[in-house]
């Protein structure tokens, strides 16, 4: 279906610069709409920021955050953390914990978003954010 696509431009569905204008266009729309001129503040970048912020909060894990968004440096990952903190200031983080008597139960609780903890005893603790 693509290749019968009449082949006016190197690119498919236009050029970087009509997208962009589309998105200025639905961003002045929606803040005019929902009568919230901030939103026009926001732009790609602020997603970017968004996700990075968001992926650090949920693994705590910095070097994945620096994976994920491609930084050479992780000094400009260390800003993700920095939003965190401002955004989630939870002192106490409350927790979901389950005790894994085998294998099997230990693979069914990684399964559905539980991280291991530790050992006690011949049991294994799992937990997971509420």
């Amino acid at each position: 279906m693509i290749n019968r696509l009449p082949r006016k431009d190197e690119r498919i569905f236009g050029s970087v610069v009509s997208l962009q204008r589309i998105f200025f266009r639905q961003r002045r729309c929606s803040a005019y709409k929902l009568n919230n001129p901030r939103l026009s503040k926001i732009g790609f970048h602020t997603f970017r920021h968004w996700h990075g912020t968001m992926e650090y909060h949920k693994t705590k894990d910095l070097l994945h955050v620096q994976q994920r968004l491609g930084h050479k440096n992780v000094k400009n990952t260390m800003i993700y953390i920095t939003l965190e903190q401002a955004l989630f200031q939870q002192v106490n983080v409350q927790f979901t914990v389950k005790l894994a008597n085998n294998v099997e139960e230990a693979s069914k609780l990684v399964e559905v978003g539980f991280e291991y903890v530790c050992e006690y005893g011949d049991a294994k603790i799992f937990r997971k954010r509420k």
